[in-house]
């Protein structure tokens, strides 16, 4: 069942998504497909593909990330689940160490206007204010777009620095993003 078919308020969700390992922009494309799939859930927008430096430690390889607009009636908990499925379904190993290498990870950035403080979630993600991976793949997506304590993300683009990050050539990503706005 569709999202536009249910009588459910669907949550905007914004979703980050990363790779590192094993042809990360493969692992990208096909997380942003596994998204399509996911129950009670519509894609509606997908950013385009950055090149960033690793957070954690310097050695090992860049990153790629994208960020993506979901339309969802899942709760916040259920969407945790299912994002952490597909992760582990394209290999991604959890281990002690935080900001390794991964093939694939995805953070919920925003949960409509939710703010939440759980053992297993926080909402907004918490750094999301400080991370250009995050922000300009976001600003392409929703540029007027407006966090819950009132932040504006244009205010958060104007204090973080680019730090290298790099878009991806179009094709890389531009099939999916076409493929969201048809289905939208």
């Amino acid at each position: 069942m569709s999202v536009a078919t249910m009588n459910i308020m669907a949550e905007r969700c914004y979703i980050g998504l990363g790779a590192n390992l094993t042809e990360p922009v493969a692992q990208l494309k096909r997380a942003v497909a596994a998204l399509a799939l996911l129950p009670a859930t519509q894609l509606r927008q997908v950013s385009q593909f950055y090149s960033s430096k690793p957070m954690g430690p310097q050695d090992q390889p860049d990153y790629v990330n994208a960020v993506a607009a979901i339309d969802t009636v899942l709760t916040p908990q259920q969407l945790l689940a299912a994002l952490q499925k597909i992760e582990q379904q394209q290999g991604r190993e959890r281990k002690a160490e935080r900001w390794g290498p991964r093939t694939l990870y995805f953070d919920i950035l925003l949960y409509g206007q939710l703010q939440l403080n759980t053992p297993q979630l926080t909402l907004p993600h918490y750094g999301m204010k400080v991370r250009e991976f995050v922000l300009y793949p976001l600003a392409e997506l929703s540029p007027a777009l407006q966090l819950p304590d009132g932040t504006t993300l244009t205010n958060l683009l104007s204090q973080v620095p680019l730090n290298g990050l790099q878009p991806l050539p179009l094709e890389a990503h531009s099939a999916l993003c076409d493929r969201a706005q048809a289905d939208s």
